[in-house]
């Protein structure tokens, strides 16, 4: 008996239970077995990995530090000018409303 995609999402024919056999502990033996066989395949695929990678040249890193340190500072003044702008500004606010009583 073929079962179809709308029998199984109807919860029609399911299969019966599966009963635990005599031979229960090399079942677990077999799962532990694939568990390690998973990891160390996991682990080959990490080392693969880890092959491909390059350490940048010391002259590469001394460039990407410069333009890092260049950017901060330009940020930095940037927020600098923008935060005293808002100071005089609520400053000023705020002075014209102690001023109106």
């Amino acid at each position: 008996m073929a079962t179809t995609k709308a029998a199984i999402v109807k919860n029609e024919d399911k299969p019966a239970p599966k009963r635990q056999e005599p031979g229960a502990a090399s079942n677990a033996l077999s799962k532990v077995t694939g568990s390690w066989e998973n990891f160390t395949h996991f682990l080959s695929d990490v080392r693969s990995e880890m092959r491909k990678v390059v350490t940048p040249s010391r002259k590469e890193v001394q460039a990407t530090t410069t333009v890092v340190i260049i950017a901060v500072f330009l940020f930095g003044l940037y927020f600098f000018v923008i935060d005293r702008i808002f100071a005089l500004g609520l400053d000023k606010l705020l002075k014209s409303l102690a001023g109106a009583r």
